[in-house]
C-alpha cells in the first residue's frame, strides 16, 4: 500500500517516499526495509505485477553533490510518521523531510543540519523492478531548465506492468530559499552498487538538477501536469500559492477526506480496533483510480477522465458497487470516463495506467462494471447507447494481438483475446492461455452484456448473450473428482491440440493450478475456486454438483483447514482470501438456504485474515479490493455484480448510517450480538417489516434509502425461509 500523502480521494498526486533494497519490488514506492532514494509525486497503491510511476522526485543531500549519478539513498533513523495528508521521514544523514500535497501539486519541507545542503531533482527517477519479467520502467528522455527560483521540465517514461509506450509528465518547481548554486546534469549510470535503484539499467541516460542552499529550512512547491509545463506551473500557483504553510495543506487534505468520504459513514461503535479498520479501509479503497479530469493529453472532451485502474479484474466483484454507494457522483464520472475512453481508444479496458490500456488478466470485466451501474440505476449524463456499443464490441470483436511475451497467444491489452474459440466452439481451448478462468469470466461478461441489452429493449441481443453466458457449462467435467466430489471446471481440448475433439482427456488436479499465472489454464486460483464462480447461473451449478445438500458440503470442504499444502498462510484451506476469485464464495450458502453458514465462514475469514495493524490484509490490497470485501462484511451485505441482488450477511455494528447523498441514507442496526461470538442472524426487519429472505435488492435500501434491523445471537438459526436469491441465467 501507498502510505504517503493522498490529499483527496482519487487524487492525481500521491506524494511519498521511494525505498529500494535491491531485491524487492516496491510496488507503491514503499517497503519497510531499505534506503529512501527520493520522494516522488506519483504512485499506485496496493498493486502487484510491477512498480509503476515514482516520477518527479526530489532527494535531500548533506553538503554539495559532486556526482548526482551515483546512489544518494539514505537509511532512516526512526520509523516514518504518517497521517492523512502528511508524511515525515528522518534520514541517517540528519535531514528530516515533511511532505503535503493537493490534487495536482506537492510541498516538500526540509530540515537540514547547519552548513551547506542540497536538493537533487532527478528527472530520470522511476520505481525499479527486480522481478526479471521485462516489466521494469524506462526513462526515454526529457527536459530540465533552471528558473529564477527553481526549475521546469518534463520526463518521458515507458513500460511497467502494462507495457506502456512513451508517456510524458510535465513539472514546475519552486524553492522558498535562494540557492547558493544551481546546476543541471546529464550522464549515464556509472555503477551497479548496492541500493542503486537503477541496478538493472547500467548505462541508462540520466538528467536533472542540483540546488545547494545555506539554510536550515527549505521548502519546495512542485506542480505536475500531463498537458504542459505551463499547466504544471498554473497548478502549483493555484493550489499551493507562495507562502502557503505545510500544515494548511494537511488540514485541507483531512477536510477533503472527511467531507467527501469519512463523514458519510457514522456509527455508535467505540471499539478502536473496529473503528481503525472501518476508516482505514474506507481510505484504502479510494486511493485509486486517479481523477485526471482536465489532464487528459490524448483527446479533447468535456467528459470526466480517470486513469490508474489496476484492475477491474480485482475491483468488479465488490469495490465498484461500494463506490456507487459511498460516492455516487464520482462513480457516475468514472462510468462516463470508461465510455469516453472507448469512444476515443476503441476499447474498454480491464486495466489502464499512464494513459494506456493493459493488462487484461481474464475477461473484459469493464462489461461487468457497466452492467452493474446500469441495473442499479446510474443514469445522469451517462450515454448508455454508447455504453452498450462498448460492451457489445467486447463480446463480438477480437482485439489485435499485442504480442505480450508473458502470454503471446492473444491480446493482453484490451478486450477478449480468446474470443475466436468462445464464438466458434463455445468454450476456450488450451490453445489460449488461462483458458478455464477466462471461460468463466467470459460467461459473466456475456451475462453483463445481456443485462444492458434487456434494459435498452434489445430483446434478441438479451437472449443471445444470456444463452452464451451459459457456455461455462461446457468446461464442466462431470468425471473429474476431488476429495469425494465429482464435477469441476477443466481444460477442454480440440483436435488441433492432439486430442479427440471436445475431450477432457488431459487429467487435471482440481487442487492445483500449475504456476497459477499467465500461461496456466487457471489464473491466480485453483479449479476448486473457479468451479464456484458462475454466480449468474448458480442454480444450474448447484444441480451439476448434485443438489443443494451436496453443494453445501462441497462449500464446507472448501473452507476446511488442513487440505491444501501450498496454502499454508491460510490454514491450508482451499479457500484463498487473499485472491479475488474466491471473494464471493463464503456467501454462496445463501443460494442453498443456509444463510447461517455464509455468516459463519465469512465472519471467520474477516476475523482471522484481517486486522488493524501490519499484515492487516490477507493479500495485496489490489487497489482497495481487499478493503471493500471487509467493508461489505462489516455492513452485513454482499453485492452480486451485474445484479440488483445483495446477499444478507451479519453486521458488525449496533448502529451504522451511510449518507447516500440527496437526503437519502441507509441505516443498519443490530441487537443481541457482538462481533466475535454472537453474530448469527436470528431475525431481520427491512424498512420496519419482518423479512424472511437471505437477500435484498438495490431498490429496497439504496435507491431511496432504507433501514435494516438485525437481531443477532450465538446460535445458528434457520431464519431465512423465504424465496432464495435470484439466478437469472439458470
Amino acid at each position: 500500500m501507498f502510505p504517503g500523502v493522498v490529499p483527496t480521494p482519487h487524487s492525481m498526486v500521491k506524494l511519498g517516499p521511494d525505498v529500494v533494497n535491491d531485491t524487492t519490488d516496491a510496488y507503491s514506492g514503499y517497503i519497510p526495509v531499505g534506503q529512501i532514494y527520493g520522494f516522488s509525486m506519483m504512485h499506485e497503491s496496493g498493486t502487484g505485477g510491477a512498480p509503476k510511476y515514482g516520477v518527479v522526485s526530489q532527494m535531500p543531500v548533506i553538503g554539495k553533490v559532486k556526482n548526482p549519478l551515483v546512489s544518494l539513498g539514505q537509511n532512516r533513523t526512526v520509523n516514518d510518521t504518517a497521517e492523512v495528508g502528511y508524511y515525515k521521514s528522518s534520514l541517517a544523514s540528519g535531514v528530516d523531510i515533511e511532505v503535503a500535497a493537493t490534487a495536482h501539486a506537492g510541498m516538500y519541507k526540509y530540515f537540514f543540519p547547519s552548513g551547506e545542503s542540497s536538493v537533487v531533482v532527478d528527472v530520470s527517477h522511476v520505481l525499479p523492478s527486480f522481478r526479471g519479467l521485462g516489466w521494469g520502467q524506462g526513462y526515454a528522455g526529457g527536459s530540465f531548465e533552471l528558473t529564477s527560483d527553481g526549475y521546469t521540465g518534463s520526463g518521458i517514461y515507458n513500460n511497467g506492468w502494462n507495457i506502456a509506450p512513451d508517456w510524458t509528465i510535465y513539472f514546475c518547481g519552486h524553492f522558498d530559499q535562494k540557492p547558493m548554486s544551481m546546476k543541471t546534469f546529464t550522464g549515464h549510470n556509472e555503477s551497479l552498487s548496492s541500493y542503486d535503484p537503477t541496478v538493472s539499467t547500467k548505462g541508462t541516460y540520466r538528467q536533472g538538477g542540483v540546488f545547494t542552499f545555506d539554510a536550515s529550512k527549505v521548502k519546495s512547491r512542485v506542480g505536475i501536469s500531463f498537458i504542459s509545463t505551463d499547466k504544471a506551473c498554473s497548478n502549483v500557483a493555484t493550489e499551493i500559492p507562495k507562502g502557503t504553510k505545510l500544515q494548511t495543506l494537511v488540514k485541507q487534505a483531512q477536510s477533503n477526506w472527511n467531507e467527501q468520504l469519512f463523514q458519510k459513514v457514522t456509527t455508535t461503535e467505540t471499539n478502536t480496533t473496529v473503528l481503525t479498520q472501518l476508516y482505514s479501509y474506507l481510505y484504502g479503497m479510494n486511493l485509486l483510480p486517479s481523477n485526471r479530469t482536465g489532464e487528459n493529453p490524448l483527446w479533447e472532451s468535456t467528459e470526466p477522465y480517470y486513469d490508474d485502474f489496476f484492475t477491474f479484474w480485482d475491483l468488479f466483484r465488490c469495490s465498484t458497487s461500494l463506490w456507487q454507494v459511498l460516492q455516487p457522483t464520482a462513480y457516475e464520472e468514472i462510468i462516463r470516463s470508461l465510455i469516453d475512453t472507448w469512444r476515443h481508444e476503441g476499447w474498454l479496458f480491464d486495466a489502464r495506467s499512464s494513459n494506456f490500456n493493459g493488462k487484461t488478466q481474464g475477461g473484459s470485466n469493464a462489461d461487468n462494471v457497466l452492467a452493474d451501474a446500469y441495473v442499479k440505476g446510474v443514469r445522469g449524463a451517462v450515454n448508455w447507447d454508447d455504453g452498450y456499443a462498448a460492451v457489445k464490441k467486447d463480446a463480438e470483436v477480437t482485439p489485435p494481438n499485442n504480442n505480450d511475451p508473458i502470454a503471446p497467444d492473444a491480446s493482453t491489452e484490451e478486450g477478449r483475446g480468446a474470443l475466436p474459440d468462445w464464438k466458434e466452439i463455445g468454450y476456450i481451448s488450451p490453445n489460449f492461455t488461462r483458458a478455464v478462468s477466462r471461460a468463466v469470466e467470459y460467461a459473466v461478461n456475456d451475462f453483463s452484456v445481456s443485462q444492458i441489452a434487456q434494459g435498452l429493449g434489445l430483446q434478441k441481443d438479451h437472449e443471445k448473450y444470456v444463452e452464451r453466458s451459459r457456455n461455462w457449462r461446457k468446461h464442466w467435467n462431470p468425471k473429474q473428482k476431488s476429495l469425494g466430489f465429482s464435477g469441476f471446471m477443466a481444460p477442454r481440448y480440440t483436435k488441433e491440440a492432439g486430442f479427440k475433439n471436445n475431450s477432457f482427456e488431459y487429467p487435471y488436479d482440481p487442487l492445483q493450478c500449475g504456476d497459477c499465472y499467465w500461461d496456466a489454464p487457471y489464473y491466480e486460483d485453483v479449479p476448486w475456486a473457479y468451479s464456484f464462480n458462475a454466480h449468474h447461473d448458480i442454480y444450474h451449478l448447484i444441480s451439476l454438483c448434485g443438489g443443494a445438500d451436496t453443494f453445501v458440503q462441497r462449500l464446507k470442504t472448501f473452507f476446511k483447514p488442513g487440505i491444501r499444502e501450498d496454502n499454508e498462510a491460510y490454514d491450508k484451506t482451499i479457500f484463498n482470501p487473499g485472491n479475488e476469485p474466491a471473494f464471493t464464495t463464503p456467501y454462496l450458502f445463501n443460494f442453498a438456504g443456509r444463510q447461517d453458514l455464509s455468516v459463519k465462514y465469512s465472519r471467520h475469514a474477516a476475523l482471522t485474515y484481517y486486522n488493524d495493524g501490519r499484515s492487516g490484509l490477507p493479500g495485496n490490497s489490489d487497489a482497495g479490493a481487499m478493503q471493500t470485501w471487509l467493508l461489505w462484511n462489516m455492513l452485513g451485505l454482499y453485492p452480486i455484480t451485474g445484479h440488483t441482488t445483495f446477499l444478507v450477511g451479519s453486521p458488525w455494528f449496533d448502529h451504522v448510517k451511510i449518507d447516500l447523498e440527496g437526503g437519502k441514507a441507509l441505516t443498519v442496526t443490530s441487537t443481541g450480538g457482538n462481533r466475535e461470538t454472537a453474530y448469527y442472524v436470528q431475525s431481520l426487519k427491512l424498512n420496519g417489516k419482518a423479512w424472511d429472505k437471505s437477500w435484498i435488492t438495490w431498490e429496497d435500501v439504496f435507491a431511496d434509502g432504507g433501514r435494516l434491523d438485525f437481531v443477532l445471537g450465538k446460535e445458528s438459526v434457520r431464519w431465512a425461509k423465504g424465496a432464495l436469491p435470484p439466478s437469472p441465467a439458470s
